[in-house]
């Protein structure tokens, strides 16, 4: 069984990580979307609202679960029994910051490859912090966060 660990902060999931988890659910017979805590990171919503965002989005999707992990990702992904890590590149600035990170975690443990999606050009641009800016300021995210958490959202970052 070929399982692949899918982690960021999600926070929240865009339709751009969405079509990333989509695109791995067809390759691999499971796929773990895993929030890692990272200290370092402020975020707005909270683990637990972030798991239940990201359910809500992936429900018809059989094969993924969304997990919540913390230390380092490679060692969570083995213990999930992932063989690969699934990551997406939306520019090179993006693929500079991913290669540091494969390569360390090839040093880690050389049994779990990185896997880049490249993102498709309709969210080359997007990620949760852009989202949350446009929400704030009163814009669309129609088009940015998926449908099934947008009002959520919304009512979240506009108190």
């Amino acid at each position: 069984m070929s399982i692949a660990c899918y982690p960021g902060s999600f926070d929240p999931i865009t339709n751009g990580h969405l079509d990333i988890i989509r695109r791995a659910s067809k390759m691999f017979d499971e796929v773990y979307v895993t929030i890692m805590v990272n200290p370092k990171k402020k975020v707005t919503f909270s683990q637990e609202e972030r798991k239940e965002m990201i359910e809500k989005c992936v429900a018809n999707l059989k094969n993924v679960k969304v997990v919540i992990g913390q230390g380092l990702t490679v060692d969570f992904a083995k213990q999930l029994g992932a063989v690969s890590l699934i990551r997406g590149i939306r520019a090179v600035a993006d693929y500079e910051y991913e290669l540091q990170q494969a390569t360390a975690n090839m040093m880690l443990n050389d049994e779990i490859e990185s896997i880049f999606f490249v993102a498709r050009p309709e969210y080359s641009f997007l990620s949760s912090s852009v989202a949350k800016e446009i929400a704030v300021n009163g814009g669309d995210i129609s088009k940015f966060i998926p449908s099934e958490i947008s009002d959520f959202v919304l009512q979240e970052l506009r108190k």
